[in-house]
């Protein structure tokens, strides 16, 4: 299957590649190979390249000449530095989807394979011990600025109890980024509709491993623990540390992504199906930094009690839907991966 990957140069687009061709297709990368994303020139696959924005429509047509399916990985993650990053992510993110899906509808490209991200859940799970499962709005400044940071209640102000979120939890985008993420799987679902073409939405969690970005405001927070350690500096854990993500290894995500591939094209068509991608089993992140800092050899994390108005508390994967539907599971173990990513360099988001 010959499958055009756009910013197959990337943190998870080069090991998507690495993982298709390990299974025998054949990968075309498309990749603009911004500075924001690449400071330094990323070392190239031996597959195909194009280097191109994915906005630019010529570059995308040509690209996907004699493509049997898309696996999109082109974008502008994290939450960036203000609101003025706005235009970049909607044009980068949404521009760039709309061009491509356009592209797609006129070259009769029909498989799709979307990184979607679990951002677009807000929150994640909640339950009540009275009210049973409920959705708290977002977190105010005040409860913040006074270390209350977990989520209470809407009804009552009790303490809530997190649990894993499904693909048919209600979504809330809090941040910019959140919102581009979800439009882009508007946009595919309209596509798959319009089109007849089948698509899958891969809703990543917490990706970390070797090749991760870094120094960017647009790294994540895995990748500024690790910059921290090599320069012998504690990493800075805001909060209390007790937020529970879901982190998933890098290489489990490219497998996952060239295993729907392989799916996508017996799937119905005219419809969108999302999944989430995670390991399945919550961490802190502080016992990620712990983790992090142990491998490395120190220094201890430091837990700051800062914060950031855009984040959200606990957000944790039920991936079941994956595992039951496409076969996949998780192998890279936490602390073995974090052992791994501490011993191994970043390189220095992207569309």
């Amino acid at each position: 299957m010959r499958v055009l990957v756009t910013g197959g140069a990337g943190f998870i687009g080069s090991q998507i590649v690495t993982a298709l061709t390990t299974r025998g297709h054949d990968p075309v990368v498309l990749d603009a190979l911004l500075p924001a994303a690449h400071p330094r020139p990323p070392q190239l696959s031996d597959a195909e390249w194009i280097h191109a924005d994915v906005r630019d429509r010529a570059a995308v047509a040509d690209a996907l000449r004699g493509v049997d399916a898309v696996c999109h990985q082109a974008a502008m993650v994290g939450l960036g530095t203000d609101f003025s990053d706005a235009p970049d992510y909607v044009g980068c993110n949404d521009l760039g989807t709309a061009v491509l899906l356009a592209a797609m509808a006129r070259a009769r490209v029909t498989d799709l394979v979307l990184a979607g991200s679990m951002v677009v859940y807000g929150e994640g799970r909640y339950d009540c011990a009275r009210h049973g499962p409920v959705r708290p709005g977002p977190r105010a400044a005040a409860d913040l600025e006074a270390g209350r940071f977990e989520p209470r209640c809407p009804s009552c102000g009790d303490e809530l109890s997190p649990g894993l979120v499904d693909e048919d939890a209600p979504v809330d985008p809090r941040n910019v980024y959140a919102a581009t993420k979800l439009a882009q799987e508007h946009l595919a679902a309209s596509w798959a509709r319009s089109t007849g073409g089948r698509a899958v939405a891969l809703r990543y969690h917490n990706v970390y491993g070797p090749g991760m970005p870094r120094d960017t405001p647009y790294a994540g927070v895995a990748s500024f623990f690790r910059s921290a350690l090599e320069r012998g500096e504690a990493p800075r854990v805001f909060e209390d540390g007790g937020q529970r993500r879901d982190f998933v290894h890098v290489r489990d995500v490219a497998e996952a992504d060239a295993i729907a591939l392989e799916a996508v094209h017996g799937r119905e068509p005219g419809v969108l199906t999302a999944y989430n991608t995670g390991s399945g089993t919550p961490h802190t992140v502080g016992e990620m930094a712990a983790a992090l800092a142990t491998a490395h050899g120190g220094p201890a994390p430091v837990v700051t009690g800062e914060f950031r108005l855009g984040d959200v508390r606990h957000i944790t994967a039920d991936s079941r839907r994956l595992r039951a539907e496409l076969g996949w599971k998780a192998r890279v173990g936490f602390a073995e991966g974090m052992a791994e990513f501490a011993a191994n360099g970043l390189r220095g988001a992207a569309c």
